[in-house]
């Protein structure tokens, strides 16, 4: 393949969220003889040779593992609150737990949180709102299963105004108690 022949174009891909994705993309499109330059996720460059694969074949590779290429400004938007979302909650613990995860939000993304949550909403099968509980609730369970916080320390750190706050939300979100996901009660 001669090299000038490639095409490098940097792509936005939905619901690229972990490191895992990334190894997905990578695998994908290694698949697809497509070469990619850099991962800085959601973005991927990429090298590829237009004459015997094109984005929309790209696109339905990666659709078939649950992400895509992104082209819409708004769509962007909304995976750059998904992505928000987690930094915030999955590794940087929420450190001022006063920090409000809209403030954050606002601030990171430069939107107003209404719009942005509209923009949520049209995009994605649940509200952001709905899309934060749930990591926080995916965050509570790594916490519990390390055991090395309180409940009341996973409750401040995650934002809840009390342990009984978070317990209620846990039981609603999962159908079973704080205790009952800690003593492996579920099975």
């Amino acid at each position: 393949m001669n090299f000038k022949e490639l095409i490098q174009k940097e792509i936005f891909i939905k619901n690229m969220l972990c490191r895992c994705c990334e190894r997905i993309v990578r695998e994908d499109l290694l698949k697809m003889n497509v070469q990619i330059t850099k991962i800085l996720s959601p973005f991927v460059e990429i090298l590829y040779n237009p004459y015997t694969i094109n984005l929309q074949q790209i696109d339905a590779i990666l659709q078939q593992s649950g992400m895509g290429i992104i082209i819409s400004r708004e769509q962007r938007l909304v995976e750059q609150a998904k992505q928000a979302v987690i930094e915030l909650i999955h590794h940087l613990n929420n450190m001022d737990s006063m920090v409000r995860k809209s403030d954050y939000l606002v601030e990171k993304l430069g939107v107003n949180y209404q719009h942005l949550s509209k923009l949520f909403s049209k995009y994605e099968d649940s509200t952001l709102e709905k899309f934060i509980i749930q990591n926080k609730i995916m965050r509570i369970k790594e916490l519990i299963v390390s055991d090395e916080y309180s409940l009341s320390e996973i409750a401040y750190m995650m934002d809840y105004s009390s342990v009984q706050y978070l317990s209620n939300q846990f039981k609603k979100e999962t159908g079973m108690t704080v205790s009952e996901f800690k003593n492996g009660d579920f099975f």
